[in-house]
């Protein structure tokens, strides 16, 4: 018995030396500690051991218990607090990706235009996007039966039919003409609505910035020359330009602008212009005998499409970040 008890010992003090996981010491407490494990089968031995031996072989038996609980006890201790240190996450495991966002890219287009304008001495004013029938359209030399009145064309209030939302940024001319005295040199970028069926040109609400310089002896020399400057500033200096002859209500004479770039053969128009109709002036106010301006208008979403080489204008809305990601 005694021999019994220094083996199982000797087997103890070996095995508890290689334990180095919590696993390991879970199969060290089933094989010696538990009530069918070895130390408690020697316990029950004792009834087959002479009586005269029982003291001292209950002694060693007894110690033997309390040294492999002692072993058991120090060693979970010992995994307890290496778990307590240990941090919540896998630090091998890769990293994650962080998404972070960005600037839409009309909003982009927009900021870029804007600072452009502000570094050649244009103020920022923005105006309604529900305009009365008189901004929108009377005060900017629109005939009573143009178009653009018709309901195919605008979107009216459905409460008040003299109330549209308004179809450009040009309402707001005529608002800082009536509110300010000569020199006016401003841009007014802006959410306009048109009655459109979409399509890879054209939305019902998109973005406009409307410009407008009104001054002594303005000439439509120094309108070319800004669009031209503004151009270069925007897409690079070497682009090919040309004006065309065009028609607006609100400019006499009028023009729209078309770029090429070197290399390629077809022309982009970027911008309607002109110099503003002796009426406007007379609408907001503004004394046509003494001063003179031009005034000029982009759309936002299509600059966006160049800037962007998009080739449908409904992908800047669609909200797909695989398109929204690459700007």
């Amino acid at each position: 018995m005694i021999d019994e008890i220094k083996e199982i010992n000797n087997l103890i003090l070996k095995e508890s030396k290689s334990i180095g996981t919590k696993d390991e010491l879970e199969s060290f407490k089933m094989k010696f500690l538990v009530k069918k494990g070895l130390v408690q089968s020697l316990f029950l031995k004792m009834k087959d051991v002479p009586k005269e031996d029982k003291k001292d072989v209950g002694l060693l038996l007894n110690k033997l218990k309390q040294d492999s609980e002692s072993i058991y006890k120090e060693l979970e201790e010992k995994f307890q607090e290496e778990e307590a240190n240990t941090p919540s996450i896998d630090l091998t495991l890769p990293g994650r990706n962080s998404n972070i966002g960005t600037q839409h890219p009309v909003t982009q287009t927009i900021d870029m235009m804007i600072e452009i304008f502000k570094d050649m001495g244009f103020a920022v004013a923005e105006g309604p996007d529900i305009e009365d029938g008189y901004h929108n359209f009377d005060a900017l030399n629109f005939p009573h039966d143009h178009p653009a009145r018709d309901m195919q064309d605008t979107f009216f209030i459905q409460s008040d039919k003299e109330l549209v939302l308004r179809t450009h940024t040009s309402p707001v001319q005529i608002r800082m003409m009536e509110n300010m005295k000569p020199p006016i040199k401003t841009i007014m970028p802006g959410r306009v609505y048109r009655n459109e069926s979409l399509d890879a040109t054209h939305l019902a609400e998109f973005h406009q910035i409307e410009g407008l310089y009104i001054d002594e002896n303005v000439s439509m020399a120094e309108l070319k020359a800004m669009m031209m400057t503004f151009a270069k500033k925007l897409y690079g200096d070497n682009l090919e330009f040309r004006f065309r002859p065009s028609f607006f209500p609100f400019t006499e004479p009028s023009a729209e602008m078309d770029i090429r770039r070197p290399g390629t053969t077809k022309w982009m128009e970027v911008v309607g212009c002109g110099m503003v109709h002796p009426n406007v002036l007379k609408s907001g106010g503004i004394d046509s005998e003494k001063y003179t301006g031009f005034a000029f208008g982009f759309g936002i979403e299509r600059i966006t499409m160049i800037r962007t080489s998009l080739d449908d204008i409904r992908a800047l809305y669609e909200n797909d970040i695989r398109v929204l990601k690459q700007f």
